[in-house]
Formats: structure tokens, C-alpha cells, sequence
């Protein structure tokens, strides 16, 4: 799958840049979730799950926090063995807590660093590891990844929601009988998802039917219809941070 292979990184853009990306929420079926989710990461907190679930004054940095396990999980499996530290003697298996444990890390350290929490990370490591082989040198390499996969990703998304929140109202397509949080929130980050995930196509009439089509299996409790998710997409996507 091209779109798989870019794995574009959501704050530079760049093909290739595999410690990153942002998922797809409540996809619909594991086919969806396979196709929108896996290249590019932890997107129930981008639009669809995450935004419905917390929908309300608190949505904004309640969903930049949360991760799609399964999202997740698929990116890294698909995506372990082409990392620097990878070792051919070890496998999935060895390395899949490592990953897990380097984003439920960041969820549970937010705001903080990861040099700050390393020591309190390799502490906790045999506790966590299960039945991988790593010892913690190894599998120190593997978590902090995750960690910065997550935290890129959140840093970008919250650019979105800093940009879109107070913005929003000035735009042409306002309407006050919609909320930022539950309405637009979403449509705003499917437009900085999507400027990543189809990042080397122009906005036309066969790409807003590419996104159209995907709406309704990201947008979470989101009332807009496509007709009107489209113009704040559209904003995102052409925004310049």
C-alpha cells in the first residue's frame, strides 16, 4: 500500500519519518482501521473515538493525550524491524511491551520528559516486560521511540486545536449553534492528518472525495456533514505552523 510506505511524520511532513504519525479513531471494521490507522498512529486521540468520548470543555487535552492501542500496536509491528536498534535475535514478542510501555508511559507522564522519567521507567521495566527477553539497554531504545512517536504527535495536534479554537468563530463557515470541541475539533484534525497522510497530492475534487468518503468513519460525535467538515478540513490542511 503507498500510503503505508510514507509514513509521514505529522509536524514536518516528511516520507520516511517512522518514530511517527497519527491514526484513525473509530474506524469501522478492522479493514478500516488497517487503512486509515496503521501508518501514522495514535489517532483516537485525533479525530473520531477519543473527541466523542470526551466531548466537552476538556475534549481538547483529553483526546491530545489518548492513544489508539490498536493503531499503535499495527504501526509497530509493520514497523520494528526497519528501527536502527532492531536486533535480528529478537522478535515481535520481545519488543511489543517495550513499545506498549513507551506510550502508556507518556500518558501517565504528561507534559514531562523522557530523560526526565528514565530512571523511574527502568525501574519499572522488569514489572512490566512480561515475556520479552529485553533487558532494559535494549529495550530502552524501543520505548523511548514510542514515547517520541506519541509526544510528536500530540505536539501537532495541539497546534491544530491552539490555531483552530480561538480562529474558528472568524471563519465563513461558523455557525454558533455548533461546538468547537465535539464539531469542529475533529474536522480541524483531519485536515493536519490528512495533509500528512495524502501530502503529496493538491486539493482537488478526487482528493475531497477520498476524504469525504472516510468522514463519517473518523469524525467521532461530530455533527457536521461533510458539506460542512470539508471547509475546516480544507483550513487545516492548507495552514502553515
Amino acid at each position: 500500500m503507498a500510503n503505508r510506505d510514507m509514513n509521514r511524520d505529522p509536524i514536518s511532513g516528511e516520507p520516511g519519518s517512522h518514530p511517527l504519525g497519527t491514526g484513525v479513531g473509530s474506524a469501522g471494521g478492522a479493514a478500516a482501521g488497517a487503512a486509515l490507522g496503521a501508518p501514522f498512529g495514535p489517532i483516537g486521540m485525533l479525530v473520531g473515538g477519543a473527541i466523542g468520548a470526551v466531548a466537552g470543555g476538556a475534549a481538547g487535552h483529553t483526546a491530545g493525550e489518548a492513544v489508539d492501542p490498536t493503531g499503535e500496536t499495527e504501526y509497530w509491528k509493520h514497523n520494528y524491524t526497519t528501527r536502527p536498534y532492531h536486533d535480528k535475535n529478537s522478535s515481535w514478542d520481545d519488543y511489543e511491551p517495550a513499545y506498549r510501555y513507551g506510550w502508556e508511559s507518556h500518558a501517565k507522564n504528561a507534559g514531562r520528559k523522557f530523560d526526565d522519567v528514565e530512571n523511574d521507567l527502568k525501574a519499572g521495566w522488569d514489572k512490566t516486560k512480561g515475556n520479552s527477553r529485553l533487558a532494559w539497554d535494549h529495550a530502552k531504545n524501543a520505548v523511548r521511540d514510542s514515547w517520541d512517536r506519541t509526544d510528536r504527535t500530540h505536539q501537532a495536534y495541539h497546534a491544530t486545536d491552539a490555531k483552530w479554537r480561538t480562529e474558528h468563530t472568524n471563519r465563513p463557515y461558523f455557525d454558533k449553534g455548533f461546538e468547537y470541541d465535539r464539531d469542529y475539533a475533529p474536522a480541524y484534525r483531519y485536515g493536519t492528518f490528512s495533509k500528512q497522510r495524502y501530502g503529496d497530492r493538491g486539493w482537488d475534487d478526487n482528493l475531497e472525495r477520498d476524504l469525504e468518503r472516510d468522514w463519517n468513519k473518523v469524525k467521532g460525535s461530530s455533527r457536521l456533514t461533510w458539506d460542512r467538515a470539508k471547509m475546516a478540513t480544507r483550513d487545516a490542511w492548507t495552514d502553515k505552523y
